[in-house]
């Protein structure tokens, strides 16, 4: 009974919230749609003004270089850069602090524009956007289990940032691994609390808080997106103590997060990475090809002779899907 009475409050909580909060957003979105990414910019765009706000000293902290990065857990660009990300935290994660900001792509389904009206339209969209980006994507998610939003996984993440940031980090990258690769409705509470154990997190507090506080700060999230314009997803700005700020508006290679890094620190040194794949999988507990490409300087080709001899040694674990595979360390 009390299973059942926590799951009535984390769906009244969602239907209640969407219904105050989205109505002005929904509006906008009749004319544009989100979902639609478009590959070769590597945005997944909202309609609004574009970004001109910039960041203040006092908004530095405890490094050097400060990231604020809006996105969304269902945002197939931002699952684009997940190599060039991990890649910047690897070289150069002693001069940067990451600060993670829910944007709120998908608030809900009433709206038609942009040849996506329904789920359905989604899922060979994101079969094409896997192929471009090199990352696996599986679409039939959107006709087996489709999301009636990307909200309550947002604030499901809000809530893990409440017990700690980097569990809510790895939280983050789980729920989406289980909705771009393993096909799963991450709005369900079943599988959100998965995610939660993976992670280390309290999911009895996650539950609690995702229905309180973590709505809140959720709300703030999007007053914060507004507040700088953001219309597209991945938005990054990259700040120094001065407050001079470099941009990064969509998926771009990782030269140009590098150049962001030390246009604001020239002194920046960059970590030297052992190409090893014991030491790529002792800091990642899963990579796909493209990231393990990216982060061993190897062709993809090259990766992928090597990752499937690792499991044929049983050395790694191997999740396969239609679009390509995650390597996971056993």
């Amino acid at each position: 009974m009390r299973t059942y009475k926590m799951k009535t409050l984390w769906w009244a909580t969602c239907f209640i919230f969407l219904i105050s909060t989205c109505q002005a957003q929904n509006q906008q979105m009749k004319t544009n749609n989100p979902l639609l990414c478009d590959p070769e910019s590597g945005i997944c765009e909202m309609p609004g003004t574009s970004s001109t706000a910039t960041f203040t000293a006092s908004e530095i902290k405890d490094k050097p270089v400060k990231i604020i990065y809006f996105t969304d857990p269902i945002c197939s660009s931002c699952w684009g850069i997940e190599p060039q990300l991990r890649k910047l935290k690897m070289e150069y994660g002693q001069y940067i602090d990451i600060e993670y900001r829910m944007g709120g792509l998908l608030p809900d389904w009433s709206y038609n524009s942009g040849g996506i009206s329904k789920p359905s339209d989604v899922a060979h969209h994101w079969d094409e956007v896997s192929r471009y980006y090199q990352m696996p994507i599986d679409g039939d998610v959107w006709l087996e289990d489709p999301l009636p939003s990307s909200y309550p996984p947002s604030i499901a993440f809000k809530a893990a940032q409440l017990q700690d940031e980097q569990k809510a980090q790895l939280f983050l990258r789980r729920i989406k691994e289980m909705v771009f690769l393993e096909k799963k409705n991450i709005t369900k509470w079943e599988h959100l609390s998965q995610a939660a154990l993976a992670t280390g997190l309290d999911t009895a507090r996650l539950q609690t808080d995702y229905a309180t506080v973590a709505v809140q700060r959720f709300q703030e999230d999007l007053a914060i997106s507004r507040q700088y314009g953001v219309r597209g997803f991945p938005t990054i700005f990259v700040t120094d103590s001065k407050g001079h700020q470099e941009k990064i508006y969509g998926s771009k290679p990782y030269a140009i997060f590098e150049n962001s890094v030390r246009k604001l620190l020239p002194s920046a040194e960059k970590k030297t990475i052992p190409p090893t794949w014991e030491t790529l999988f002792s800091t990642f507990r899963t990579l796909t090809s493209r990231e393990f490409a990216e982060l061993s300087g190897q062709s993809i080709p090259e990766s992928e002779i090597l990752l499937e001899a690792l499991h044929s040694k049983q050395q790694l674990e191997k999740l396969e899907t239609k679009n390509g595979a995650l390597w996971i360390r056993k």
